[in-house]
C-alpha cells in the first residue's frame, strides 16, 4: 500500500512543475506591449503561458540621445541632446483563439523628456511631461504548439519553432503642445505589424533553456497636421530585434540583444530628413523571484552613430512583472500553500 508521503509526492511534483511552467510563461507575457521603437522588446517576451493567465507590469527606462524617446519614428535631430524617463504600466491577458495561444494587452506610457537643440544658431531648451499615447496590442500564435488549456499542457509545453502575428495601435490622446516640437504625445495615429519568432535550441529543461528569438516589424504612421502649424508625414520604419537567450540557473537567465532600424524618413512641407540605417546592441539579465514575480535589467546602445545625422541613444531598462492564473492559484491553495 502506498504511504501518504509517497502518494503526496507525485501531486507535489506535478504542482511544482505546473507552477514553474506557468510562471515562466506568464512572466514572459510581460504586458510591456509596444515600447518606443528604440527600446526593443525584452527577450522571452513571446514565450507562451497557460490560457487564462494574467500579468501586470511596470517598466522604467532612462534614455539619452539625439531622438525623442517617446517618438516611435526615432526622428533624428542632428546636434540635439535629449534625456527622458519613461514609465509604462501594462496589463495582459492570455486566452485561446481557434485553438492557438493569444494575448491582448493595454499599455499606458508616461514620463518626462527634456531636450536642447540648435534653431538658427540659437540653443533652444524644451521639456514635456505627463501621459503619452496609450496602446493596445494583440498577439496570436500561427506556427508552433497549440494553446495550453490545462496544467498538463503547460507541463508538456516546448516552443520548438514558433511564429506569431502581432498588431499594435496607439491612440493620439497623449499630452501634446502644438507650439513646441518636443512632446510626449505624438498627435497622430501609429502602430506596428510584426511576426515574433521563437526557436528553441536544445532541451527544454529549466536551467538549460536556450532560444534564438527574432521580431521583424513595420511601424506605420499617420500624419500630424499640427506640427508647429505644419504637416508632418513619416514613411514606414522597418525594425528587426534579435535575442540569443540562455538559462544560467532555474531562476536566472541572460540574453545578447541586437536591433536594426531602416526607413522612417520624415517630411515637413516638402523638407525631408535622412532615413534611418542604424544598429543597436544590448544585454539583458532576467531573474524569477518566485512563482509569480520576475524582473529584468537591460542596457542598449547604438554602434554606428558617429555621423551627425546617425541615430544615437543609450537606454537603461528595468521591468517588474507579476503574473497569475486562477487555476494555478487554486491548485496552490488546495496544496495548503501560502
Amino acid at each position: 500500500m502506498m504511504t501518504n508521503a509517497a502518494a503526496k509526492k507525485p501531486t507535489n511534483l506535478k504542482s511544482r512543475v505546473a507552477r514553474a511552467a506557468f510562471a515562466m510563461g506568464a512572466l514572459a507575457i510581460g504586458a510591456l506591449g509596444a515600447l518606443p521603437a528604440q527600446a526593443q522588446m525584452p527577450a522571452r517576451f513571446y514565450w507562451k503561458s497557460l490560457s487564462g493567465g494574467n500579468a501586470a507590469a511596470l517598466l522604467v527606462e532612462s534614455m539619452s540621445g539625439n531622438t525623442n524617446p517617446f517618438n516611435p519614428a526615432l526622428t533624428v535631430e542632428p546636434g540635439a541632446n535629449f534625456d527622458g524617463t519613461v514609465a509604462i504600466l501594462a496589463f495582459a491577458h492570455s486566452f485561446t483563439l481557434f485553438d492557438r495561444s493569444a494575448t491582448a494587452a493595454i499599455i499606458a506610457p508616461m514620463g518626462r523628456v527634456t531636450g536642447e537643440f540648435d534653431v538658427a544658431g540659437k540653443i533652444v531648451s524644451q521639456s514635456s511631461n505627463g501621459f503619452a499615447n496609450p496602446m493596445l496590442e494583440f498577439d496570436m500564435n500561427l506556427i508552433g504548439p497549440k494553446a495550453q488549456k490545462s496544467i498538463p499542457d503547460a507541463m508538456r509545453y516546448e516552443p520548438g519553432f514558433s511564429v506569431d502575428i502581432l498588431a499594435d495601435l496607439a491612440f493620439p490622446i497623449g499630452k501634446y503642445d502644438a507650439t513646441q516640437s518636443l512632446n510626449i504625445g505624438q498627435n497622430r495615429w501609429y502602430g506596428r505589424l510584426g511576426l515574433p519568432i521563437v526557436w528553441q535550441i536544445g532541451s527544454w529543461v529549466p536551467g538549460r533553456r536556450t532560444t534564438l528569438e527574432v521580431l521583424p516589424v513595420v511601424w506605420l504612421f499617420g500624419d500630424n497636421n499640427d506640427y508647429l502649424g505644419q504637416k508632418l508625414s513619416t514613411d514606414p520604419l522597418f525594425q528587426i530585434d534579435g535575442h540569443l537567450t540562455r538559462d544560467f540557473t532555474d531562476s536566472l537567465w541572460g540574453a545578447v540583444d541586437a536591433s536594426y532600424y531602416n526607413g522612417a524618413k520624415s517630411t515637413i512641407n516638402g523638407v525631408s530628413t535622412q532615413p534611418l540605417d542604424n544598429f543597436g546592441v544590448g544585454l539583458t539579465l532576467g531573474y524569477r523571484l518566485n512563482d509569480n514575480l520576475g524582473m529584468t535589467f537591460g542596457y542598449k546602445t547604438t554602434v554606428n552613430d558617429s555621423a551627425p545625422d546617425a541615430l544615437r541613444f543609450d537606454n537603461f531598462m528595468f521591468t517588474l512583472v507579476y503574473g497569475w492564473h486562477p487555476l494555478v492559484e487554486g491548485s496552490k491553495r488546495l496544496q495548503g500553500e501560502k
